[in-house]
């Protein structure tokens, strides 16, 4: 009867419990995105239109369509070994999201055990004791507050941040492979312009001294095409330098040794018309790195709740159940049997500051998890701005350049039959190379930019990891 009574009050208590957990108003806030201000992210409004399209959208395959650069892009993303670390990270995430997710349920815990014992009585006589034991522990703490729902938001947030970390790098990477790859094709072009035009210095050098002994020119002449064919020749090691740290670099990114890269020729590519690149509210929902930003805001938001539950009673509910018994032949009978329940609030009175300490660190790293996303959000406004700005500068140097080009090779096929005829001094043809030298290597410095741009804007407005 007593043993009833003790059950029927303990199941009261309990049950009193339950109903002031119903009771209790959560103490937990509910999330909001950062209100931040998008219309004047970017700098060059006009550059950006209303179409629904954005480049941002579009797959990698889509956008560069040189099958070289498609393969090694793929096998950067197959093989690269920082992409590789940030998926074992997403791995990571979800394993303690999964931890999160059964914190509500109650542990368990078996346990068995024997004890012996030695008593000597007062006669002198001595007893041996054996008490066997086998039985369940299950604890449960109730979430009253919202302490463990907070906790599970908050790895949830983690494991989507990591997914989206992951996208960001495998954005970078599909556009630092993009790049190398245009560089790469930019110094081969140069070099060929580089060795085209010593060819041209030495036939120049030739024509000097046939000139030299028409007495035509001086030896001076003679002597400063020579100093000009050698300085051209001076840039070449330079540029094969350049090819090979290039091809270094991409091999690098790729995953693999250092070696050669297969690779087209530079040429005036076309690409996908640039005026769909979108309004800012897409652009910025589809970049990587700021859904990862507002991510772990979202995490510090919610580790912030947690921290504030801490100043909060915890209702905790034990019970415990098996076997127990000094006699081995007796062990499984009713006789045999043992059980417990125990619920109890705990409040925190004097913790050393600890949950204080604890809600001050979280809400600065929710500050600084604030500051880190609207930084990203500016980051993307200057990316995006200067690589709409550097596509429009390079395409509009196009056409002056091809002008500038077609009357460079005019002048120096000009120059050099007046030479030939008495009608010009040498130096005018040494400028004429000169300048034809520079213009067509600013020529590929120009395709070299539009198509960095291309691939900077790309990269600005998320591409490169669907």
């Amino acid at each position: 009867m007593h043993n009833k009574q003790s059950y029927f009050k303990i199941l009261i208590f309990t049950g009193c419990l339950m109903i002031f957990w119903g009771g209790c108003k959560s103490v937990v806030k509910t999330y909001q995105s950062p209100n931040v201000e998008i219309d004047s992210l970017f700098r060059g409004n006009h550059l950006i239109t209303n179409d629904s399209a954005n480049i941002g959208s579009l797959h990698w395959k889509e956008l560069f369509r040189d099958s070289l650069l498609q393969a090694l892009i793929q096998e950067g993303i197959d093989n690269n070994l920082d992409l590789k670390v940030a998926y074992s990270r997403i791995f990571q995430a979800a394993a303690y999201l999964k931890q999160s997710e059964l914190s509500n349920y109650p542990s368990l815990d078996a346990d068995a055990s024997i004890e012996y014992s030695k008593k000597i009585s007062t006669s002198g006589a001595v007893s041996h004791v054996h008490q066997y034991s086998l039985g369940v522990d299950a604890s449960w703490e109730a979430d009253i507050w919202g302490k463990l729902k907070s906790a599970k938001k908050a790895q949830m947030a983690a494991v989507l941040s990591s997914e989206a970390a992951a996208q960001a790098i495998k954005t970078n990477l599909v556009a630092s492979i993009a790049r190398n790859y245009y560089s790469l094709m930019a110094y081969d072009k140069e070099l060929s312009v580089t060795l085209t035009t010593v060819d041209t210095w030495k036939q120049t050098v030739k024509v000097m001294k046939d000139l030299k002994t028409g007495a035509k020119v001086t030896e001076a002449a003679v002597v400063q095409s020579e100093a000009e064919l050698y300085a051209t020749q001076v840039s070449v090691p330079d540029l094969k330098r350049n090819i090979r740290e290039t091809e270094n670099a991409l091999c690098y990114l790729l995953g693999r040794d250092p070696g050669k890269i297969a690779r087209d020729s530079l040429s005036v590519k076309e690409f996908i018309p640039l005026f769909k690149t979108g309004v800012p509210a897409e652009i910025l929902a589809g970049r990587p790195d700021v859904r990862e930003a507002e991510l772990d805001f979202r995490q510090a938001f919610e580790l912030t709740n947690v921290a504030r539950t801490y100043f909060y009673p915890s209702l905790n509910i034990t019970a415990n159940g098996g076997l127990s018994s000094n006699d081995l032949s007796r062990f499984f009978s009713t006789g045999s049997l043992v059980g417990g329940i125990i619920g109890g609030l705990t409040q925190p009175i004097f913790n050393k500051r600890a949950n204080k300490t604890r809600l001050e660190i979280a809400k600065q790293d929710q500050l600084q998890a604030l500051y880190n996303f609207k930084q990203k959000l500016l980051g993307a406004g200057q990316e995006v701005s200067n690589a709409l700005y550097s596509y429009r500068s390079a395409t509009d140097k196009i056409a002056p350049r091809t002008l500038q080009l077609s009357s460079l090779h005019k002048a120096v096929d000009y120059t050099q039959e007046l030479v030939r005829n008495d009608f010009a001094d040498y130096s005018e043809v040494l400028i004429a190379m000169q300048s034809l030298l520079s213009a067509q290597i600013n020529q590929v410095t120009d395709f070299l930019q539009r198509n960095e741009a291309i691939v900077n804007l790309y990269a600005a407005m998320g591409g490169g990891w669907q």
